[in-house]
């Protein structure tokens, strides 16, 4: 890497962090309320930073897993999980739905679609919700159909988990015309695609009443529901099939682990500030908790590093294959490390307004996103030689 590159992520790491303050003072309130953290996307665009993953051509950063510059991106997510994961998660819905534009959206389509992020601020997002949950008799419980009507699509339905929900502007929606299922639950991959659907549209409403979770609130993961939402073609991205022929979902696998090592980062540096305040340094098991936490983040600084190296030089299976095992370690000492805080600082630390007891609802609801038993066994599958979905980790 260059000294010219090296100083200009180091430019890029100082903005970012002039704003983590406010990031973190906000982000109990947005907890509270279960909202949108829309004053901190504010403050990103503000800084010139809310187009990380945008090509350079297009007036964005140039960063990420196919820019060959994936490390700092996910060291500025790791320093926003640090002042509120759920404002992280957000962030990485945004940079992920543009890494699909710049990987399989048209020129044309790039054209338009970036210009808004970067002159206007359009905040994007990508959403597959549909669980196979049923409300009785196999009726499902949450679903979309997609129906072509000449020029356009036609959706019905609702997505569920539907991050930056009255927040984002553009939703990639991934949707199957074999039923409902999107990306995740579909039994028929090859037919899964994506349209860009503006939210504006006054056929897309949101049902705030669904989304009450324990952690992970301020995502604003609501139902969304679409009543004969018209699509045009024209906003369709990339052919049917190729999201998951193509393993794109792997590309944000680690992305969800930087998130989670912002947040043992958090944990970390609170437990660091706790134990010198009150004089526990002193205390041999202090000692080790304390030392558990800093071989657990460097470790997993350590793991990113080396995914993003893979995806920077280009062995996209071999990169593939060291996002599920990197997801899976720092799932792992994330977890660790929040408990070695806690076992650090005593149940003080558990009382608001101190954030670890953000943290703690945050990371144990955000790292069951993907379920790390099936994890495990599709690294295990791998190393026996045998088929094995780094996507959605199918049994």
């Amino acid at each position: 890497m260059s000294v010219k590159i090296e100083e200009e992520h180091a430019r890029l790491i100082r903005r970012l962090d002039s704003l983590m303050g406010a990031f973190a003072e906000r982000a109990g309130a947005y907890d509270k309320s279960a909202t949108f953290p829309t004053e901190d996307f504010d403050d990103l665009f503000a800084a010139g930073l809310h187009a990380p993953t945008v090509p350079r051509a297009y007036g964005g950063l140039g960063l990420g897993p196919i820019q060959g510059d994936a490390y700092i991106l996910w060291k500025m997510t790791r320093s926003i999980a640090a002042a509120d994961l759920s404002l992280a998660r957000c962030w990485e819905g945004h940079a992920n739905s543009m890494v699909l534009l710049d990987a399989m959206a048209a020129d044309s389509q790039k054209e338009r679609w970036f210009r808004g992020v970067v002159e206007k601020g359009d905040k994007w997002v990508a959403w597959s919700g549909e669980p196979k949950a049923v409300k009785g008799e196999g009726v499902p419980r949450f679903g979309t159909t997609v129906r072509r009507d000449g020029d356009d699509w036609i959706v019905d339905g609702t997505k569920i988990f539907a991050t930056s929900a009255g927040g984002a502007d553009w939703a990639i929606l991934l949707v199957d015309t074999a039923g409902p299922g999107g990306a995740r639950h579909s039994d028929s991959p090859e037919t899964v695609f994506m349209l860009a659907c503006d939210l504006s549209d006054p056929s897309v409403s949101v049902d705030d009443s669904w989304w009450d979770p324990i952690g992970m609130r301020a995502t604003a993961s609501h139902l969304v529901r679409f009543t004969h939402t018209r699509i045009p073609d024209a906003n369709r991205i990339g052919e049917p099939g190729a999201y998951l022929s193509e393993g794109w979902q792997t590309a944000f696998v680690p992305h969800y682990a930087a998130s989670f090592l912002g947040a043992a980062e958090a944990a970390y540096d609170y437990a660091l500030t706790y134990v010198a305040k009150h004089d526990k340094s002193g205390d041999p098991f202090v000692q080790q908790r304390v030392g558990s936490m800093a071989v657990a983040v460097e470790t997993a600084d350590l793991w990113l590093r080396h995914v993003a190296d893979l995806w920077d030089r280009g062995p996209r299976a071999e990169a593939q294959l060291a996002g599920s095992r990197a997801r899976h370690v720092v799932e792992h000492l994330a977890l660790r490390t929040v408990d070695d805080c806690i076992r650090a600082c005593g149940a003080r630390c558990l009382i608001r307004p101190s954030p670890v007891e953000r943290i703690l609802r945050d990371l144990t609801f955000y790292v069951r996103h993907d379920n790390d038993d099936h994890i495990l066994a599709n690294i295990g599958r791998a190393a026996l030689g045998k088929s094995y979905d780094l996507s959605f980790y199918k049994p």
